[in-house]
C-alpha cells in the first residue's frame, strides 16, 4: 500500500482540505492512536479495558460522495471549491478522494449543466441559478444520486426537458433532483427537494444490511471503514442476552439494524427502538428494518435526548449512541448513568466530547476501544466503545 497521497492542489494551496496530506500515513495513524490513548487514559482500566489494533483506510479513493461548488461560466463551468475571490473556483474534478467512477461522471455533468442553462451562481453580483452539485455512490449497485442545488425553480422546464439524456448516461435507479436554496448565504441546502426521478432513494448494503440513501439524510462518507465499524458493534453484542435496546442519534439505522440482526438469530423477540431527529433518515431505517423481515423493531423522528428523558417504559439492556461532534451533553449522560442499562456502546467522530461524556458515566467502566480511520489526511477520526455497568 502507498503511504502517501499526492495531490497538485494541496502543493499550489489552492485546496487544503487535507491538512495532513504531506505526513506519511503511517505517521496519521501513529498521531491519531496517540491522541485517542492520551484523552481516554483517565478511563482505561488495568486488566479490563482492551484497546483494539485500530482500522485504517484506502488513502485514496475512499469517498461515497462529492459536494461541488459550482463557478465558472454556462459553456464553462468549474466544478470544485470557491477561491477567496467567489468567481474564480479551484476545478477538484480529478481529486482522488472520489470513486474512480467519478472521473466519467464530471464530463457529463458539466454538458448538461451548458444544455440546461443552468448558469453558475455569481455571489458577488447575487445572480445566477446554480450553487452546488452533490453526488453520491452506492457501492453496492454504483446508483448515484445526483442533486442540483440551485436559486429556485426558473430552469426546471429545461432542466427536465435535458434530463432524459442525462440518465442515459447514469447507472440504473440513480435519483436526481433540484434542491432550492433561495438565500444569498454559504449554506449547502435548502429545505425544498424535488425530484425529477421516480426512484427517491439510492440503495447501499453493508454486511448484508440494506441500508437506504436519501437527500437531507446523513450517511457515512467512507463505506470501506463504516462497514468495519459497524461489524464490529454487532460482534461486540452478538452474544449478550440482550432483550431490548436503544438506538440514538440512530441516522439510518446502520449500529441498530447490524445489532438487531445478529442478535435475532438467539432471540427472534429481540426488541429495537431508533431515535433521530431526521425524518428522511427514519424513512430509510424503517424501510431496512422491513426488508430484514425483523418485526419488534420501531424508529421515530424525535430528539433522542428528549425520547431517553421521556420514556419511562422498562429500560432497555443496552444502549447505542452516535451523536454528532457535540456529544450526547450532560443531562442525557447523567440519564443514561443513572437508567442503569447493563450495556452501553459510545460511537464518536470526536474524541473530546465523548471523554467529556464519560465524565458523567461514572456508573460504567470502559471495556472496549477502536479507532477507525474514517477521514484519512486530516486529524478526524472514529471511535468506537463499549461500556459496561460496575
Amino acid at each position: 500500500m502507498r503511504n502517501q497521497l499526492n495531490c497538485s492542489h494541496f502543493e499550489r494551496g489552492d485546496c487544503t482540505s487535507c491538512q495532513w496530506l504531506e505526513k506519511p500515513y503511517a505517521s496519521q495513524l501513529a498521531e491519531k492512536d496517540a491522541d485517542l490513548k492520551r484523552l481516554i487514559s483517565p478511563f482505561i482500566l488495568q486488566n479490563k479495558t482492551e484497546i483494539l489494533p485500530l482500522v485504517s483506510s484506502p488513502i485514496s479513493h475512499f469517498r461515497n460522495k462529492a459536494k461541488m461548488a459550482v463557478s465558472g461560466s454556462v459553456e464553462r463551468p468549474i466544478l470544485g471549491i470557491l477561491k477567496d475571490d467567489p468567481q474564480s473556483g479551484v476545478d477538484l474534478t480529478d481529486c482522488t478522494l472520489y470513486p474512480p467512477s467519478f472521473s466519467a461522471l464530471f464530463p457529463v455533468l458539466k454538458d448538461f449543466i451548458a444544455r440546461a442553462g443552468l448558469v453558475p451562481y455569481n455571489i458577488a453580483k447575487k445572480k445566477g441559478e446554480l450553487k452546488y452539485i452533490l453526488i453520491t455512490e452506492s457501492q453496492h449497485n454504483q446508483s448515484l444520486m445526483l442533486r442540483f442545488v440551485v436559486r429556485s425553480e426558473t430552469k426546471r422546464a429545461l432542466v427536465e426537458r435535458e434530463l432524459p439524456k442525462l440518465l442515459e448516461k447514469l447507472p440504473p435507479n440513480s435519483v436526481v433532483s433540484l434542491n432550492i436554496q433561495p438565500q444569498h448565504a454559504a449554506v449547502l441546502e435548502g429545505k425544498t427537494e424535488i425530484f425529477l426521478t421516480e426512484q427517491k432513494v439510492i440503495e447501499e448494503a453493508f454486511n448484508g444490511v440494506p441500508l437506504f440513501i436519501r437527500p437531507q439524510g446523513f450517511f457515512q462518507t467512507n463505506p470501506e471503514v463504516a462497514k468495519q465499524l459497524y461489524s464490529t458493534a454487532q460482534s461486540w453484542v452478538e452474544d449478550l442476552p440482550i432483550e431490548k435496546f436503544w438506538d440514538l442519534f440512530c441516522g439510518v439505522g446502520g449500529f441498530g439494524l447490524h445489532c438487531a440482526k445478529a442478535l435475532r438469530e438467539k432471540n427472534p423477540n429481540v426488541e429495537l427502538t431508533g431515535i433521530e431527529i431526521s425524518p428522511s433518515a427514519i424513512e430509510s431505517a424503517t424501510k431496512s428494518a422491513q426488508q430484514l423481515c425483523l418485526q419488534k423493531v420501531k424508529f421515530a423522528s424525535l430528539d433522542s435526548a428528549q425520547f431517553a428523558l421521556n420514556e419511562h417504559g422498562t429500560p432497555p439492556d443496552l444502549v447505542i449512541v452516535n451523536p454528532p461532534r457535540r456529544g450526547i451533553g450532560k443531562p442525557l449522560a447523567e440519564f443514561l448513568n443513572n437508567l442503569g442499562s447493563p450495556y452501553l456502546i459510545y460511537s464518536s467522530c470526536n474524541a473530546e466530547s465523548m471523554v467529556k461524556d464519560f465524565e458523567s458515566l461514572t456508573h460504567y467502566e470502559l471495556n472496549k476501544v477502536q479507532l477507525f480511520d474514517m477521514f484519512p489526511h486530516t486529524s478526524h477520526y472514529e471511535v468506537l466503545t463499549f461500556l459496561t455497568k460496575k
